[in-house]
């Protein structure tokens, strides 16, 4: 199995040799922030374990796999197969000089490919810190699937913290890696009925993402059950969202009444399956389009602002925060003219 190479990067198993190495990024706080190794860490502890792991993940065991980047080492992979060889828990920590230039996820990638298509391995696991958003998103763009959080099931460095969990099928690996890639030719707003419905109701974001993004569930009741401003109902305008024919996303907007002067998009969501094809954006566009022959001249949204928020997207969409903030959340609008 080891080494495993890659467009860039070798895994590889750790020596002795490697143990200062990685004792000395292990370290360092911003590297150990969301992980659970002792602090400060003892190289000479980690020199013993590298000694008398196995060359390559055997069942029963742990082991350590470093990942070097053009020959430089700069993080490693953790993985340990179940006694027998069919489950695998996955662990992994960046050099924090090399963190957010995708070697995390291309050295996790190669390994959980390695591990289904070269060892037969059915379900790889993964725990993390609930607060790091990144290792959530890595996971989730590599067709990871949320379980569930388990309560205070982690013993770290003294203080017990909750552990949220992910896992990936073999069968939702193959599934993850056939569907659709790249710019759709053809994205359409597609009325909401009862023939689309219950395909709406299916499409769901990454779970990092739903502190920003409603579920469909909770965006038909507010349609169902409006709230009201100055004592008016919000008039919702629903529509699902297909890329070249398949359920992809879904849009929702709070049309214009006598005390909403400007449509506002109220709901956006695009399918983890169909994201980071354009999709939300080609919609967005689809919705300036119908707006301005109506002969609307702004759209407004709000959004939640934090890690893998959606601010960045409605940015570079040219939505201009208009300096208010209601309930939390930054308003902007987008020019339609």
């Amino acid at each position: 199995m080891l080494p495993i190479r890659t467009a860039r990067l070798t895994l590889r198993a750790l020596t002795t040799a490697d143990a200062p190495a990685v004792a000395a990024y292990h370290g360092d706080a911003d590297v150990a922030r969301y992980q659970d190794w002792p602090l400060p860490v003892d190289g000479e502890a980690m020199r013993r374990r590298f000694a008398d792991q196995p060359p390559a993940p055997e069942p029963g065991r742990w082991m350590q796999i470093g990942v070097e980047h053009h020959g430089e080492l700069v993080g490693d992979l953790a993985v340990g197969l179940d006694t027998a060889g069919h489950q695998a828990g996955i662990g992994y920590s960046l050099r924090a000089d090399r963190q957010g230039l995708g070697i995390g996820r291309e050295a996790v990638s190669a390994l959980v490919d390695a591990l289904l298509d070269g060892l037969g391995v059915h379900r790889i696991s993964a725990t993390l810190d609930p607060d790091n958003v990144r290792s959530a998103h890595l996971l989730e763009q590599l067709g990871f699937r949320y379980e569930g959080r388990s309560p205070s099931a982690a013993l770290v460095r003294g203080a017990w913290l909750d552990d949220d969990r992910y896992a990936l099928l073999a069968a939702d690996r193959e599934a993850w890696r056939a569907r659709p890639t790249g710019p759709p030719q053809d994205v359409a707003l597609v009325p909401v009925d009862a023939s689309t419905t219950r395909a709406v109701w299916r499409l769901v974001t990454h779970r990092s993402q739903e502190r920003f993004v409603a579920t469909t569930a909770v965006s038909f009741a507010d349609a169902l059950f409006p709230e009201s401003v100055d004592g008016v109902p919000l008039l919702p305008w629903l529509r699902m969202i297909t890329a070249d024919g398949e359920p992809a996303g879904f849009v929702m907007l709070a049309e214009v009444t006598s005390t909403v002067p400007d449509p506002y998009l109220w709901r956006l969501l695009v399918d983890r399956r169909h994201q980071r094809r354009g999709v939300g954006a080609r919609a967005v566009g689809l919705l300036g389009e119908r707006l301005r022959e109506q002969g609307r001249t702004r759209l407004v949204t709000s959004w939640v602002e934090g890690p893998g928020g959606p601010g960045p997207f409605y940015r570079r969409l040219g939505f201009v925060p208009t300096g208010e903030i209601d309930d939390g959340e930054t308003v902007a609008a987008l020019a339609l003219g």
